[in-house]
Formats: structure tokens, C-alpha cells, sequence
């Protein structure tokens, strides 16, 4: 009887047997090197009488918190302390990183303009705030409402009803009333009825040729739909208005100078890679492409948004993404001008109880978390606009 080709061959000389044995080896490896350094940190940890776990997280705090999206005490627990970081760092990174793209992408079309003044500004602007590392911004963004800024009873008010002093931006909200719900909901609904438009839109326009106006008609639903559902459940006008009591405002709402610091640094400093990105996205497009646009009488806003971007964007979205990490991860920067986010309620917490290591673990954790959905969200978005060959 004849053997095949690969019984012949020695163990020792199978690639494909040598690959798993070294793959296994290295587990292996892997797994008795975790093993001793997780048995002798318990070990030691147990020495020195240091408790591990995370039931401290029932505990009660005993620590106040100077922003909270949602109510909060000293008596609370420290996993709703953490909650509370967990948000704040939410909050800023989401406003953070919708801010950065529409500055950058504003700053990356303006690095081309055929304007020289408005190329030379965003030239200037892109290139100062990349060569400032980003902690010294945000050192000058804090030190500008604490030492710049005047105090409450000198408030600045550039509009009426809002002012901007050393104790952050106050400005007024409307009370509470049922017609906001509905309003909220009717804004809700006029984001689906613009999402399927726009797919229609775009159907229509392959079959078609002809344009239909998306960005009007999608702002007249988005403004509309409230507006309209707001008038229809009562019309509300009634307004919190801030006023000066005693040495600070009531009323209204408080933006601190830290949460404005925080965000005014990350924003600036990431928009300016961002531009750079857009440009570069816009200058990888064949000039042939806007020519040809042109003569078939398209406007340069119509070239813009329907030739050069589309085809730019798969170019400007994998290095975008890094820079929408690089902005959720300088958010921890947070903890140098006093803003509670996770990292700095985690410090607290880990001051107070001795959890070190869990403390830390739920740190990596948690900006793990945040790097992981905004890499799934954009690479989702990067396969969407992708080339389908045929």
C-alpha cells in the first residue's frame, strides 16, 4: 500500500504540526507566567493585610462630586461615584469628538481654499495648536476662566440671559414642561423620517440623475417636527433665567470651568490633526474628477458634497478614527485641572479604599470599552462607504 506525501514527513519537519506545537507552547507559556504573577501578587497582597475584590464598590463613598449628570451624595456607594465619572467621560468624549470632526473637517476645507487669508489662517491655526502639547492647553484654558475671567458680580453677557465668568458659563433653560417630551420624540421621529429620505434620495438620484435637496428638506423636518409638536402640546415659554444672588448665580444652568477647559483642550488640539486629515482625504481625489464635475455644470458646492467628499471619506475615516481615540484617551488628562471624570473618581476611590489594583483594572477597562465600540462604530462605517468592485 502507498502513503501519502505528508505521513512521510517527520514530525520535526512539518510546518503545519510545528506551528501548533509552538502555538501551544507559547499558551502555555502565557498561561503559567499569568498564573505566577496573579499567585504571588494574592500571596503578597494577603502579607501586607490588603484586602482584594471588588465588594467595596457597595460601600459608601463619603465623597463629594462637583458634577454629576444624575443625583449623587456623599452617602452613595462608591459604584455610583464611579457611574457618575463613567458619564462625565462619556459626556465630554461624545460632545468632544462631534465638535472635533465638524471643526476639523470645517479647518481641513479651509486649508484649500483658493482665499489666501482663510488658507493662511487655518495654515496658522493647524500649525499652532499641533506643536502645544495638549496639558499645557488645557493648563491655559483653566487658567483663562480662574484668572481672566472676572468674578460672578462682573459677569460678562455677551448675549442677554447669558453669562461667562471665573465660575463657568451660565446661561438659562426652560422650565420643565410635557410639551418638551413630545418635542424630544417628534425629534426623534424626524431622524428616521431622514434616514429612510435619504436612502430613498440617494435610489432616486442613481436612477434618475436628478438631485433632490436632502440638507434643506432634513433641517426643515429636524426644526419642524419639534417645533410644531412643541406648539401643538401647549407652546411653553416660561424660562429659568439665571440672577445674581449674593456672590454667584441661581438659576439656569452652570457649565464649570473645568468641564469648558477640558473640552475647549481636546476639541481645539484634535481639530487640528483632523484638518489635516480632510485635506489630505480632498488632495487624494483626481483634480480630473472636479474638472469633469465642472463642466457637466455641477456648483462648487455640489462638487464638494457629491464628487470629492464620498470619495474622500475612504481615505479620511481609518486615520480619523485614531484621532477620535487619541481624544477619548486624552480625556483622562481631566484628573490636572479638577474635572470629576472616571479617572479622577477612580483615584479617589482608590485613595480611600487601598483597591489599587482593581481601581486601575476598571480604568483600562473602561477606556478598553470606549476604544473598542468607537473602532467597531467606524471600521461598520468604513465597510459601509467602501468601493464594492463589481
Amino acid at each position: 500500500m502507498s502513503t501519502s506525501a505528508s505521513e512521510k514527513i517527520p514530525f520535526l519537519r512539518d510546518p503545519a504540526k510545528l506551528a501548533i506545537l509552538y502555538q501551544f507552547l507559547t499558551l502555555t507559556g502565557v498561561g503559567l507566567l499569568s498564573y505566577y504573577l496573579v499567585h504571588n501578587t494574592l500571596i503578597n497582597l494577603e502579607r501586607q493585610s490588603i484586602s482584594t475584590g471588588f465588594g467595596f464598590l457597595d460601600r459608601e463613598a463619603s465623597f463629594e462630586i462637583g458634577e454629576t449628570l444624575f443625583r449623587y451624595t456623599a452617602a452613595d456607594s462608591y459604584g455610583r461615584a464611579l457611574a457618575v465619572g463613567f458619564c462625565n467621560t462619556l459626556l465630554v468624549s461624545f460632545i468632544g469628538v462631534t465638535l472635533t470632526v465638524i471643526l476639523g473637517t470645517f479647518l481641513g476645507i479651509a486649508r484649500l481654499s483658493s482665499n489666501w487669508l482663510v488658507a493662511k489662517l487655518s495654515a496658522i491655526y493647524i500649525e499652532v495648536f499641533q506643536d502645544i502639547p495638549i496639558l499645557l492647553q488645557l493648563f491655559f484654558w483653566y487658567a483663562f476662566f480662574y484668572e481672566i475671567l472676572p468674578s460672578p458680580r462682573q459677569a460678562l453677557a455677551p448675549i442677554p440671559g447669558i453669562f461667562l465668568c471665573n465660575r463657568g458659563l451660565i446661561f438659562g433653560i426652560p422650565y420643565w414642561h410635557e410639551a418638551y417630551k413630545f418635542a424630544f420624540l417628534a425629534f426623534v421621529i424626524g431622524i428616521v423620517v431622514v434616514f429612510f429620505m435619504r436612502k430613498w434620495a440617494s435610489k432616486r438620484q442613481a436612477a434618475t440623475g436628478q438631485i433632490f435637496p436632502v440638507v434643506k428638506v432634513s433641517l426643515a423636518i429636524l426644526a419642524g417636527l419639534p417645533l410644531l409638536a412643541w406648539w401643538l402640546t401647549g407652546a411653553p415659554t416660561k424660562m429659568n433665567v439665571p440672577e445674581l444672588a449674593g456672590f454667584n448665580f441661581k438659576g439656569g444652568i452652570t457649565v464649570s470651568p473645568e468641564f469648558t477647559a477640558l473640552l475647549l483642550g481636546l476639541v481645539l488640539y484634535t481639530a487640528a490633526f483632523v484638518a489635516e486629515v480632510v485635506r489630505a482625504g480632498i488632495q487624494s481625489v483626481s483634480k480630473g474628477q472636479t474638472e469633469a464635475a465642472i463642466s457637466i455644470g455641477l456648483k462648487p458646492g455640489q462638487v464638494l458634497n457629491l464628487v470629492i467628499l464620498p470619495q474622500a471619506l475612504r481615505v479620511i475615516v481609518p486615520p480619523l478614527t485614531s484621532q477620535m481615540l487619541n481624544l477619548i484617551k486624552n480625556s483622562s488628562l481631566a484628573v490636572a485641572i479638577g474635572y470629576p471624570d472616571f479617572v479622577s473618581v477612580a483615584g479617589t476611590t482608590i485613595n480611600q479604599t487601598g483597591q489599587a489594583i482593581e481601581g486601575v483594572a476598571m480604568i483600562m477597562i473602561v477606556y478598553l470599552i470606549f476604544s473598542l465600540s468607537t473602532s467597531a462604530f467606524m471600521n461598520w462605517y468604513n465597510k459601509k462607504i467602501a468601493l464594492v468592485e463589481r
